[in-house]
């Protein structure tokens, strides 16, 4: 598994424990180089790659976008050439900003992507180059993954972040026009390892139910911590962010639903999480 340092790759590992047969993130292996890459999956000789590496500075991006491209993209690539060798299937990662928000209803697997930012064409390449690969591959595209800790790239959790600002008084902005489905990364982790231990292949959307703004994650947050502070609502367009986000990017998980397996849970039940420290997993 590679992308172990990340918010989702710590829950990988938590949950297969001794299955995992190596981890490591980018300090361990250079996803961007081919020959690498190939090396290390030759000698792990892995029955499943889980790639939860990515570029995921969306703002960076637009100025840096050779490295959004290489992590996003190239590395899929050289992930998914290397696991066809081995025969291992590849389960990677993907995002729900691969769409541009104008639609009214959750995207399904099938709508056409059409991403507004450097980070989104970064993650819709890398989807195009492992489903253009021979490799056995699923690729789940997810939403607003949170957990406690969060990602180091965006300097820690969105959750633990307003609760930290809130508890040192700080004014609280959220913007309050952008929908989406938070995923907690634990539910997140503990999908695609069932994924991977079933028939399913190709495209499948996986999110926390339910939806909601970063404004209303922000006042449940506070509410699960015990915090009582004003949040401030603001639009997407008062931040004058570099890059362009969709305003609407629920993605129809009907396709994983229909399978049986474990069912992320409703992101205001698995909030708690994210402010409390995991549950103990059945």
């Amino acid at each position: 598994m590679v992308g172990s340092a990340g918010q989702l790759g710590r829950e990988l590992l938590a949950q297969l424990g001794s299955e995992c047969a190596w981890a490591g993130d980018l300090a361990e292996i250079d996803v961007t180089d081919a020959a690498a890459v190939g090396a290390l999956v030759e000698r792990v000789a892995p029955e499943v790659v889980f790639n939860a590496t990515a570029w995921n500075r969306v703002d960076a991006a637009e100025a840096e976008a050779r490295a959004a491209f290489a992590i996003n993209a190239l590395a899929p690539r050289w992930l998914a050439s290397a696991a066809a060798e081995a025969r291992a299937l590849l389960v990677h990662v993907s995002t729900d900003y691969v769409f541009d928000g104008c639609a009214r209803r959750p995207y399904r697997e099938d709508d056409l992507p059409h991403p507004l930012s450097v980070y989104g064409a970064s993650k819709l390449a890398g989807e195009a180059l492992v489903a253009a690969s021979a490799v056995e591959q699923i690729v789940v595209r997810t939403s607003g993954v949170i957990g406690r800790g969060g990602s180091a790239q965006k300097g820690g959790s969105f959750v633990d972040r307003i609760v930290a600002q809130a508890r040192s008084g700080q004014r609280l902005r959220v913007v309050a026009d952008q929908v989406f489905a938070p995923t907690v990364a634990s539910d997140l982790a503990r999908a695609a390892i069932a994924l991977a231990r079933s028939p399913t292949r190709g495209l499948v959307h996986v999110t926390g139910a339910g939806s909601c703004s970063w404004h209303q994650l922000a006042t449940a947050a506070l509410e699960a911590a015990g915090l009582d502070a004003p949040v401030e609502r603001i639009a997407l367009a008062d931040l004058r962010l570099p890059a362009r986000r969709p305003i609407y990017s629920v993605l129809d998980c009907s396709r994983y639903l229909a399978l049986g397996l474990p069912a992320p849970r409703h992101w205001k039940d698995a909030l708690t999480e994210c402010v409390a420290g995991p549950r103990p997993i059945d």
